[in-house]
């Protein structure tokens, strides 16, 4: 999502901080996965759902794993870190089910966000749970094999 240096990344839903990024360790020459989105918080939902904003600028104050947030609190500031250094300023969200720690391929997405991204800017409030049971069961276990940039 295309936005201004700084723009609010909030808490889609209620829920815990499930893993915190603070330092942007991405590098062109290695192009690592584990480090593409720099600085980054995913949030576990009430509702079982991963969600995770990455390129950060700066995390907010506070926000560490296992505290507890509500819909609409700050999570950090948009900004272009991690691979997006060479692009414009974005956020990358994305929906995903929780895994142990460190398993960036499936926190970095594993359905579409942007209905629920649209259905929520309208005022509506499509849920993406079943889409992401789907899309679990279709990857046939908790951590499918990782593809890209392992």
């Amino acid at each position: 999502m295309f936005t201004g240096r700084g723009c609010a990344f909030v808490a889609p839903v209620d829920g815990r901080v499930d893993e915190v990024s603070r330092r942007d360790l991405w590098e062109p020459a290695s192009d690592r996965g584990a480090d593409r989105g720099g600085r980054s918080v995913s949030v576990v939902g009430v509702d079982g759902v991963r969600y995770y904003g990455s390129h950060l600028e700066a995390v907010a104050p506070g926000i560490v794993p296992g505290v507890r947030v509500r819909a609409g609190e700050l999570l950090g500031r948009i900004g272009n870190s991690g691979s997006a250094r060479v692009t414009a300023v974005h956020l990358h969200f994305a929906i995903s089910w929780p895994t142990p720690p460190g398993i960036w391929w499936v926190r970095r997405g594993m359905i579409q966000p942007a209905p629920y991204l649209d259905s929520w800017r309208d005022g509506g409030n499509l849920s993406p749970v079943r889409a992401v049971r789907a899309a679990r069961a279709e990857a046939g276990r908790e951590v499918p094999a990782c593809r890209a940039r392992c």
